[in-house]
């Protein structure tokens, strides 16, 4: 299986990574999967990072800081966090295809629209006449459903993340560690890499 990039666009540094990691889903290396991170968050019975207040306003500094020293436009939705779901299910209704996925972001996170208004405003250039249809369709539904078990089967526990043969690389500012596993798989293999995977675990947070 190819490597899979596993996003959500209600994440700003999905949307960050996505100016990376594009070329090489272009190029047919990595495949680009839409899945539901609020479902990944309930899965492993954690809070997403902005429901805890001060992770939240520091997660949104650290995006804009991100964005400009990246060089990318970044403009927030009027309401953060939104529900993603329609802006997921056109992805899918429209291939998942990097037209569609650049489309979709950049109507949220360079124009700074809500989910609803940017699906409302990509569909039409994406080929998708009735969005109301498409987004109800079953099978988009079902697509989208199987996209995010296969994220919880490969322990996806973040978006956005790139999974290379069993391993898990998360967020944008990974993306040179990304890189270099890309290149040489090996490199997890040997050494203090292949070693922290065997970390034992001193003690456990009573849940």
């Amino acid at each position: 299986m190819s490597p899979r990039w596993y996003f959500d666009f209600v994440s700003p540094f999905s949307y960050l990574h996505w100016q990376k990691i594009r070329p090489l889903v272009e190029a047919g290396r990595v495949d680009a999967v839409p899945i539901v991170f609020g479902a990944v968050l309930h899965s492993h019975g954690i809070r997403g990072p902005a429901e805890i207040p001060k992770k939240r306003e520091f997660i949104y500094r650290q995006a804009l800081w991100q964005a400009a020293r990246e060089g990318v436009p970044l403009a927030f939705p009027p309401a953060h966090p939104f529900n993603p779901l329609a802006a997921l299910r056109l992805c899918v209704a429209a291939g998942s295809t990097p037209q569609a996925i650049t489309t979709i972001f950049d109507a949220i996170w360079r124009e700074g629209r809500s989910g609803d208004d940017a699906v409302a405003a990509a569909a039409p250039g994406l080929g998708i006449d009735d969005p109301a249809s498409a987004l109800a369709d079953p099978g988009v539904k079902e697509r989208l459903r199987a996209n995010t078990d296969a994220a919880l089967a490969a322990g996806v526990f973040g978006v956005p993340t790139l999974a290379v043969d069993g391993e898990l690389f998360w967020g944008n500012d990974s993306h040179a560690l990304m890189l270099a596993v890309l290149e040489d798989p090996g490199l997890l293999r040997e050494g203090p890499m292949a070693a922290a995977a065997t970390l034992p675990v001193g003690i456990e947070r009573r849940r």
